[in-house]
């Protein structure tokens, strides 16, 4: 990755400390759902240990579930090896102020053993080690992601007494791109726009969605890591100025029966001088270049192996119905927003989007996948087969893994995923889903109650 100016510079947050309006410091890094996890130090405390020589955390981080509960299956972490730390270590390059939190900055963190080995599971170096693939090949990836969420009035206290059911979103009805709908809740969208951008993230815009009480704000494309880094940073923050606010938001990817949460994320290519590599010469067929046609063959190629990537929790595969703009089909088509990937822009804007990431995506993981993908459709030089000019969802395409466990079971058995991420990266990220279901499978939902109660 080039180098590049980080939103503070150590020399500012010194300057900062010392005249008492920074005095608080957050070091975090992404977690396996892509959460950020670290501590808050005093800034002066910061300032003189911790930013030259990390800290630590404990090693289950990267090996509990959902709600943090030590869980068995894990090889880096576990009662038997003792449950010991690893090091964070900070990247300079993230450090920038958190508005939301009076006084406070923030970095992100790389993971280490104590030998100084990186901890190759972790989601931020299993990105880097793609990056670091890409880069082989003379190019860097920008990437955009698009999130989406529902707002509701409760609190996120009232929501966790309510069982989140009942709550009441804050928009009544299908607002999409409706001004006054957007308008009823524009003082928290301007608050979490404007205090992203007080933090270095460039906003673009905000829209309504279909679902009631459904949002978007779409932030400025960057490189991969820069973006991934963004998109932990903003889910956090979002959540935390809606809770400052007396509401409460949700990016799950389907939280009921009407339009899910997506993350479509966006993905071209650039080489040494800049240029899109992905743009073709004038006769090359539609405009794309042979390393994008390989790419993209790439993608199709992996994307049901790589879908645990895409799609990581049990809820994700709810998403993924016929006429619901959630994708069915392993198909790509020219803005054809009824395949998986989608083919947009010309030119110096022209690149692909993956359509099927919900809001729930871990965003290093996603981004991870599509570059280890790609590399795979260069190295095959896999041929790009016809787009899907009608509707995907009713054409004879293979389709999508619908569950979670067809998907553990495809990246498990994967030898692009082993050839790409390797056993140990492969069995850590089977296990985290082998752990999901275990949980799911035995527990009893509010579906099965209200069919079995009474009337079995």
């Amino acid at each position: 990755m080039a180098d590049r100016t980080p939103p503070l510079a150590v020399e500012e947050l010194r300057a900062l400390v010392a005249g008492g309006e920074i005095d608080t410091v957050v070091l975090a890094f992404p977690d396996m759902q892509g959460r950020l996890q670290g501590k808050r130090f005093a800034a002066p405390f910061f300032l003189d240990e911790v930013l030259e020589h990390g800290t630590e955390g404990c090693n289950y981080l990267l090996a509990v579930d959902t709600e943090m509960n030590t869980v068995d299956g894990y090889a880096m972490s576990s009662w038997e090896r003792g449950y010991g730390d690893f090091a964070m270590r900070p990247d300079l390059t993230t450090l920038r102020r958190i508005p939301w939190h009076e006084g406070t900055a923030l970095l992100v963190a790389d993971l280490a053993w104590n030998d100084g080995s990186p901890v190759v599971a972790a989601p931020r170096q299993i990105l880097r080690r793609q990056l670091d693939r890409l880069a082989e090949l003379g190019c860097t990836a920008h990437v955009g992601t698009e999130l989406e969420f529902i707002v509701f009035k409760d609190t996120y206290e009232q929501a966790w007494d309510a069982g989140y059911r009942g709550l009441t979103p804050a928009n009544q009805y299908n607002i999409d791109y409706s001004v006054l709908g957007t308008g009823r809740v524009e003082p928290l969208l301007r608050r979490i726009r404007n205090e992203m951008a007080g933090a270095g993230l460039t906003v673009e815009s905000a829209k309504g969605e279909c679902n009631p009480g459904q949002h978007e704000i779409v932030f400025r494309y960057d490189e991969a890591l820069v973006t991934c880094d963004q998109h932990a940073l903003y889910k956090t923050g979002a959540k935390e100025i809606a809770a400052q606010e007396g509401v409460s938001l949700t990016f799950m990817a389907k939280y009921n029966e009407r339009e899910g949460n997506s993350c479509h994320i966006h993905l071209s290519l650039q080489d040494a001088d800049g240029n899109n590599a992905m743009a073709g010469a004038p006769d090359d067929p539609g405009g794309m270049s042979p390393l994008m046609r390989h790419f993209l063959a790439g993608q199709l190629a992996a994307l049901r192996d790589f879908s645990l990537l895409y799609a990581p929790q049990i809820n994700s595969y709810k998403r993924f119905r016929p006429g619901s703009f959630a994708p069915t089909a392993v198909a790509w088509g020219h803005d054809n927003r009824t395949c998986a990937l989608r083919v947009v822009g010309h030119g110096r804007s022209l690149r692909f989007e993956n359509r099927l990431p919900g809001g729930d995506v871990n965003p290093y993981l996603a981004v991870a996948g599509l570059v280890a993908a790609g590399l795979y459709g260069v190295e095959q030089e896999l041929e790009l087969p016809e787009a899907c000019a009608g509707n995907a969802y009713t054409a004879d395409y293979a389709h999508v893994p619908t569950t979670l466990r067809e998907a553990a079971e495809l990246w498990e058995n994967s030898p692009v995923a082993k050839a790409a991420f390797g056993d140990e990266v492969v069995a850590h990220y089977r296990n985290m889903a082998r752990v999901e279901l275990d949980a799911f499978d035995s527990a009893v939902t509010d579906w099965e109650l209200r069919r079995s109660f009474e009337r079995l």
